[in-house]
């Protein structure tokens, strides 16, 4: 028998999910198995382009292809990302699309007999059609361990049924700490009890992932150490942490801007800038790839960062500028008036390269997962500013648990335009993790996490310890003594 582990990587077709799964695919080729990316057309450039280096170094991983059905759902042709959604009616096609591909996704299963299934969390149907052949299959969310925590007691015990007001706070029960929170800042899923539809769905997630061989975490035990436990000894979760997984694969691919989009400026461009500033003199502005904001938000955001005093990346998303059209959410001359001082990156950027630069200080972020973990590697203090998914409960674990960030107001989840805010606040939460005592303690606090971040991932640390358990989990399963 060829001892050698086939694993096959199924993402939802968002940067988000792509990215780390990617990350996640190239981290079981480094430990000797064989890794296969599930991919629609659209997005298979942007992987094959993330796992060049890798496989140049001999790691078998590769990418198969499944046909996204776009056309079948009125979806444009290539609308084969959450990011090219606007609005309520395309995001139920999408999702209508998703829920299609359990058939070619049950045809390659049978074609290849991989060995596991590491399927995303928005595939409740993948644990079935997996189990049809004796495949064992892991969960991916792309989240934390204290966000998987929150929604689970919350979706167990539903107190935020029992609040009269929207707005007023109430305690998540039966986590380690205590963790207020409010009916606005929890996804719409959560409380509109008149889409069976929905409900039907979410039912279907949570029965899968309790019906399938356990979760897989890009986290890692020293960050949430309460929540891990949590998880797995209290709610009862099979799960194993792995990340963070950009780390792992580092040294391997030497170019840490390679995965995601290619970027609108380039990577020498933004160092050259920053290395003409002081250390921690910077902040660094990004909301991910799915936020939007209107003008007029971006307008409060540009006049927040001038009054701050500052210096700043600014990343905005293409859409939000065309050649020869006025941008109407600057001011004035802000771009001459901030030349030198702030640097505007329209589009994508190289993040993890910016986030790592010594003259970087401080991250105003949406607190999605990835650029969570991000930061957290990168040890800077962060300006907190959820919008939709998971990011509030992420917003909590920094500022609440890890005492890592401030947060900048943000009141309510939105699906996909983030909460307005004044540019007093914007101002005034900058100002907070770039001066004085608290922002210092801020600093030392996320640099110190930042480096078990890095012990983590090296042989002997706690992420590449569990990887190796499920490996060899997945070797007994595959041998037949294993267990679910």
């Amino acid at each position: 028998m060829d001892s050698q582990l086939h694993i096959f990587f199924f993402p939802y077709m968002a940067p988000g999910h792509i990215i780390p799964a990617t990350e996640m695919a190239k981290l079981f080729a480094s430990r000797g198995c064989k890794a296969t990316i599930i991919s629609t057309p659209a997005n298979a450039p942007h992987i094959h382009k993330a796992i060049e280096s890798s496989t140049n170094l001999g790691l078998e991983i590769g990418v198969l292809p499944i046909r996204f059905p776009t056309q079948e759902v009125g979806l444009p042709e290539g609308c084969e990302n959450a990011n090219s959604v606007t609005g309520k009616e395309m995001e139920d096609k999408f999702f209508t699309a998703v829920t299609m591909l359990d058939q070619p996704l049950e045809q390659l299963l049978m074609e290849h007999r991989p060995n596991c299934l590491v399927a995303d969390i928005f595939f409740p149907w993948a644990t079935e059609v997996s189990a049809k052949f004796g495949i064992p299959r892991l969960v991916f969310h792309g989240t934390s361990f204290f966000a998987l925590c929150a929604a689970t007691n919350l979706f167990l015990h539903e107190p935020h049924k029992q609040i009269s007001s929207d707005s007023e706070p109430f305690v998540i029960p039966n986590l380690p700490d205590e963790i207020k929170i409010t009916r606005n800042q929890l996804p719409d899923y959560m409380k509109d009890e008149s889409d069976s539809e929905l409900s039907d769905f979410l039912k279907k997630v949570k029965e899968s992932e309790l019906n399938s061989y356990g979760v897989i975490v890009n986290s890692y035990y020293e960050l949430e150490p309460a929540y891990a436990d949590h998880y797995r000894n209290v709610l009862g979760m099979k799960a194993w942490h792995v990340g963070p997984t950009f780390l792992c694969n580092e040294e391997k691919k030497g170019n840490k801007a390679e995965t995601g989009k290619q970027a609108s400026i380039s990577e020498q461009e933004c160092l050259n800038w920053l290395d003409h500033k002081k250390p921690n003199s910077v902040i660094y502005v990004c909301f991910g790839s799915m936020a939007n904001f209107d003008d007029a938000q971006l307008m409060e955001i540009a006049v927040g960062l001038e009054a701050s005093g500052k210096q700043f990346i600014w990343v905005v998303k293409k859409g939000k500028h065309e050649e020869g059209v006025k941008e109407e959410w600057l001011p004035g001359g802000f771009e001459k008036r901030m030349e030198g001082r702030g640097l505007i990156v329209r589009g994508w950027a190289p993040q993890v390269l910016i986030l790592q630069h010594q003259a970087v200080g401080g991250f105003v972020t949406h607190c999605g997962w990835n650029s969570t973990l991000e930061g957290v590697c990168a040890g800077v203090p962060m300006v907190t500013w959820p919008v939709s998914a998971e990011q509030f409960y992420n917003e909590k674990l920094v500022t609440q648990v890890l005492g890592i960030g401030v947060g900048v107001g943000a009141k309510k989840w939105a699906r996909l335009t983030g909460d307005s805010l004044k540019r007093e606040a914007i101002g005034k939460a900058v100002t907070l993790i770039m001066e004085g005592e608290k922002a210092e303690q801020m600093r030392c606090r996320a640099w110190a996490l930042g480096v078990t971040a890095s012990g983590a991932v090296k042989e002997g640390g706690s992420s590449y310890a569990d990887l190796t358990a499920l490996i060899e989990d997945l070797r007994l399963q595959r041998n037949g003594c294993g267990s679910k």
